[in-house]
């Protein structure tokens, strides 16, 4: 796992190719990062499917309850069949403009 922080936001990036190894890793690091914006990486895993991103739904969930942006990247899947709950985005360039967006949102209180 390589981690790269830019002011509030810190990009978490699978490198093993093992997402369900990933998931747990940044489950257990959540705490410390729980003031962060956070992008979960996994396009190096090219086996990705929808069920697997959903094993990320109880972390976003946490994240998200303490208003910080929580996006993940994927490549190769259905981006309709992902739940409503979830931001799964194709690349981590989008995934800054999500935060951002998500960052101008809540200083307008929307």
């Amino acid at each position: 796992m390589k981690l790269d922080t830019k002011e509030h936001t810190t990009v978490f990036k699978a490198t093993q190719g093992d997402s369900t190894a990933f998931i747990e890793k940044v489950t257990n690091q959540q705490e410390s990062y729980k003031h962060q914006n956070l992008i979960l990486d996994i396009t190096n895993d090219k086996t990705t499917t929808i069920v697997l991103i959903k094993a990320f739904s109880d972390l976003s969930k946490i994240h998200k309850k303490g208003k910080k942006s929580f996006v993940i990247v994927a490549e190769n899947i259905d981006f309709n069949a992902v739940p409503k709950s979830l931001i799964v985005v194709p690349s981590v360039t989008e995934a800054f403009d999500i935060i951002e967006m998500e960052e101008i949102e809540r200083d307008l209180s929307f």
